[in-house]
């Protein structure tokens, strides 16, 4: 049984619907020369814009888009995702940092700025927020604005509220809830492009079971359950998370985070393969909302 809204082909182009958050922090990236990060980034970028992927996420942290702007191909293919840094550091702080992230980058526009937090915009000075995401659109700086959000945040009501051009959220055969509960279709329904986040569930598709976080210890069975059908069906689970994120219709754009060429051509080569024939209603987690970090499950509360 298929979940609702997933459609049983596949996309004639699926590299076209991913786009990519490249990770530079110590942890994911491979420790290179300093000098080296640059040829990295540029051949991870190449690789990227021949199989015609076209939108690159950042983030107004570390040092990634900075060397992104070092980087770009000539004539570039792509267009960016820009997050804003949090309201608590002011709206001024906000505005400069959005304005600043397209100038490390080298650009003279973005496509899309995104309010990193849902729980900015529910807040008192939301509004005043969106405004002045509003006016760097109207300036030209952004083509379209829009937010982050969870399923604990409401995204529904929220887009209602602001009807924002693009809502970024996290979805992925661990948690269903974004297709089960309809909010996808809702989300498209008005007007929004969807972008799907966390398709690999921040790692847990590939995480071992003694290697869980503290708040997920106890629900290693069933991720054990999880991954154990797809070794079965002889599925690698890279394969099943995109497959499962490319084939939800209302989603416009699939998020996949990578650190190198060679973990955007495992990517590639995943997106490309045969859809294959899953239950995945029965992949999802019985209960999906303990994924949500305890920390943000609190905020979002």
């Amino acid at each position: 049984m298929q979940s609702a809204g997933v459609k049983s082909g596949v996309s004639p182009s699926p590299a076209a619907k991913l786009a990519l958050a490249v990770v530079t922090e110590p942890e994911r990236a491979l420790p290179i020369p300093v000098g080296a990060r640059e040829d990295a980034m540029r051949t991870l970028l190449q690789t990227a814009g021949d199989a015609g992927v076209n939108l690159i996420a950042t983030r107004p942290t570390g040092d990634g888009e900075r060397i992104l702007g070092q980087s770009w191909p000539f004539p570039s293919p792509f267009s960016v995702s820009v997050r804003t840094v949090a309201l608590s550091e002011g709206l001024d702080r906000v505005e400069a940092r959005a304005r600043r992230s397209l100038e490390r980058m080298g650009l003279p526009r973005g496509d899309v700025l995104l309010a990193s937090g849902a729980s900015d915009l529910a807040g008192a000075e939301g509004r005043a927020l969106w405004d002045r995401m509003q006016a760097l659109k109207d300036k030209g700086l952004y083509k379209r604005i829009g937010f982050m959000a969870t399923m604990e945040d409401g995204p529904v009501l929220l887009a209602r509220r602001f009807q924002p051009d693009v809502v970024q959220m996290p979805c992925n055969i661990l948690d269903q809830r974004p297709v089960t509960e309809g909010t996808l279709s809702e989300l498209a329904g008005l007007g929004v492009d969807v972008h799907v986040s966390s398709v690999f569930a921040r790692g847990l598709l590939f995480t071992n079971q003694e290697n869980l976080p503290k708040h997920l210890a106890e629900h290693g069975p069933a991720l054990s359950r999880t991954r154990r059908r797809l070794a079965e069906a002889r599925i690698d689970p890279m394969q099943a998370a995109l497959a499962f994120c490319l084939g939800l219709p209302p989603a416009a754009a699939v998020v996949a985070s990578v650190a190198s060429a060679a973990e955007l051509r495992a990517v590639l080569a995943a997106a490309h393969a045969p859809r294959p024939d899953l239950d995945w209603d029965a992949l999802a987690f019985q209960e999906p909302a303990i994924l949500v970090a305890p920390e943000r499950r609190q905020v979002a509360a």
